[in-house]
């Protein structure tokens, strides 16, 4: 039997890891301008007390921290991007450690210029805001005046701003033990070979069509998340208390408004998002029923509801290949596009490959001055990751559009628009997969599981997510215990409600909130949702060639934040603040479990 096992970071060619050199050449390179940006923190104490001399000396402060901000940037970037090449690097988790404590003590050093900005009277900062040296920040200072009643003094601000490198240590511990120490065992895979169970693995064994093995890889799983339970509700715990802390602290009713507030997402939209999705899960159930018949099982477990149903349609595709399926599913959005993407994808821009100890998943990251770049965990024996691939290129697209033709204080886009560009990828690669293989009703049957699977994970999931987080951390503003036995009842409870009695739910399967990363960045997942649904609108209307969808969608992914993110899907052409584009997803998701199951 052969072994085949993770291999160390330093067996992973150089052409398959990214390119950070655009960041820093060297370690001594970062350890400059790390030295650079800490000698620099005393120049706040300049500015201290100054701040509402004049509209001049307000945009000398202003220039002044974003210049920091912009360096410490790069800082915190290459740090967390070599920190994630192998969590169990000590020297990198050190630079990354070091990074989050200067961002922290910048926080700190600075906190006292909002609520300086705050304080100056409103008549006064009204006429300021149309002087030459402050015109270039007038969204940034609009957005600072609204948050006044959220403020506190600059005393308190400083307070909190110390407080933050404290507060981040229950999501760097759980995230140390998910991806450095928990292990999951070994187990054979179809061919017979031993293989060692990972994240970056995991849902290869769940595709697998031998059903005896995709239980075995499901129970190891969780097993090992079964055996640290009791740590990891802790520390779930302690990362819903400190969002009660800086909610309250903060004068928010709630965290949910303290999180939605920057983005000035009205929390009505959140719930909306929930009651639309509840209302509209008749096809889900359908889906699963039709799955259940479909893979001949008396009941349906989670563990096969990921399984292809059409035999050996399943695609091997190498790296560079996935590139050009991608180059050539996003045409639509034009030859400037996607040149640059493909150069990028095919460069430095991907940490491409698992290795021993490596960030599980996958995301986009880079900064202002630099490429972007995307981790990935790519496994060419899973079309999920052609996917994955389409997706962070979405990111990237977004951010390099962003930086390009914003400046760098109003660059940074909101997450609730992040989500569409990267889902937008999504579904015209579905499209075109669908036309490479307009003649394979296999491959056909297999395409629209697959984006039944995605709307399903994307939409329907990460609702019960979001209803999950807005439940637990209601329990803790009620002053209730979040034990292990509060969270995973809850949890339980939305299973039951999401799933409809269609799928057996495995106990174990409760323990899932506890492994959920997104949990630690709480009231995040929504967007994923609200995202594929603005996502398949404007993908729709782009890929059937509506005059002027094109030039409106490369127009938003260059707004970067320089407006409200609603305002901002508004310019591309569909409007988030009423039902209709999730109600108009779940129709589509209808429209799917309908045609999949004419196919017989």
């Amino acid at each position: 039997m052969t072994e085949r096992t993770i291999p160390e970071r330093d067996a992973i060619p150089a052409a398959d890891r990214w390119d950070l050199s655009p960041l820093f050449a060297t370690d001594e390179d970062w350890e400059r301008l790390f030295s650079e940006v800490e000698n620099e923190l005393a120049g706040y104490d300049r500015l201290r007390g100054r701040l509402a001399d004049s509209a001049e000396a307000l945009g000398t402060a202003i220039e002044f921290h974003l210049d920091l901000a912009r360096r410490l940037d790069r800082v915190t970037t290459y740090a967390h991007l070599k920190s994630d090449e192998d969590r169990a690097n000590q020297r990198c988790l050190g630079q990354h450690q070091r990074a989050v404590g200067l961002s922290a003590r910048l926080a700190q050093a600075a906190s006292f210029m909002t609520p300086e900005i705050q304080a100056i009277p409103a008549p006064v900062m009204d006429a300021r805001l149309a002087a030459p040296a402050l015109r270039p920040y007038r969204f940034h200072l609009e957005k600072i005046l609204r948050d006044r009643p959220h403020t506190r003094t600059a005393a308190e601000e400083d307070l909190l701003a110390m407080s933050r490198e404290m507060a981040a240590a229950a999501a760097q511990a759980f995230g140390q033990l998910d991806n450095a120490d928990l292990r999951f065992g070994r187990l054979a895979d179809e061919n017979g070979r031993e293989v060692e169970l990972s994240h970056g693995n995991f849902m290869r064994f769940m595709l697998s069509r031998d059903r005896a093995l995709r239980c075995e890889a499901f129970h190891r799983y969780y097993r090992a998340y079964h055996d640290h339970r009791n740590t990891l509700a802790a520390l779930l715990a302690a990362s819903v208390h400190r969002d009660v802390f800086y909610a309250r602290a903060r004068a928010f009713p709630n965290c949910r408004a303290h999180a939605l507030f920057a983005d000035n997402i009205p929390e009505a939209v959140y719930d909306r998002l929930v009651a639309t999705v509840r209302a509209g899960l008749k096809p889900v159930f359908d889906y699963f029923e039709f799955r259940r018949k479909a893979l001949g099982l008396s009941e349906l477990h989670v563990y096969d509801t990921y399984v292809p149903l059409a035999e050996q349609a399943e695609v091997r595709m190498t790296y560079a290949q996935a590139v050009e399926v991608c180059t050539e599913a996003l045409a639509p959005l034009g030859e400037g596009y996607t040149a640059e993407m493909r150069a990028g994808l095919l460069g430095g821009w991907v940490d491409r490959f698992e290795n021993r100890g490596k960030r599980s998943g996958a995301y986009a990251s880079g900064c202002y001055d630099s490429p972007p770049y995307i981790l990935l965990n790519y496994d060419e024996r899973t079309i999920s990751s052609v996917y994955t691939l389409a997706h962070e290129a979405g990111h990237a697209m977004h951010s390099l559009y962003a930086r390009r033709h914003q400046p760098y204080v109003d660059h940074d886009y909101s997450i609730f628009v992040a989500e569409v560009a990267s889902t937008f990828n999504e579904a015209l690669l579905t499209r075109h997969l669908l036309r490479m293989h307009s003649g394979d009703a296999r491959m056909r049957r297999y395409l629209i599981t697959r984006e039944i699977d995605a709307i399903r994970a994307t939409l329907v999931r990460q609702t019960m997510f979001a209803e999950f987080e807005h439940r637990v951390h209601r329990l803790a503003e009620d002053n209730r215990p979040l034990t292990l036995e509060a969270l995973t009842g809850v949890y339980r409870g939305l299973l039951e409600a999401y799933f409809g009695g269609t799928v057996q739910l495995d106990d174990v399967l409760a323990l899932e909130c506890l492994r959920i990363p997104h949990f630690y960045s709480a009231f995040y997942v929504y967007q994923y949702a609200t995202g594929i649904s603005a996502a398949l609108a404007l993908a729709g209307k782009v890929a059937d060639g509506e005059p002027g969808a094109r030039d409106r969608y490369l127009g938003f992914l260059k707004l970067g934040g320089s407006r409200r993110p609603l305002d901002e899907l508004v310019a591309a052409g569909v409007d988030m603040r009423t039902p209709e584009p999730v109600e108009q997803a779940l129709a589509h998701l209808g429209r799917l479990v309908e045609e999949l199951k004419g196919m017989g």
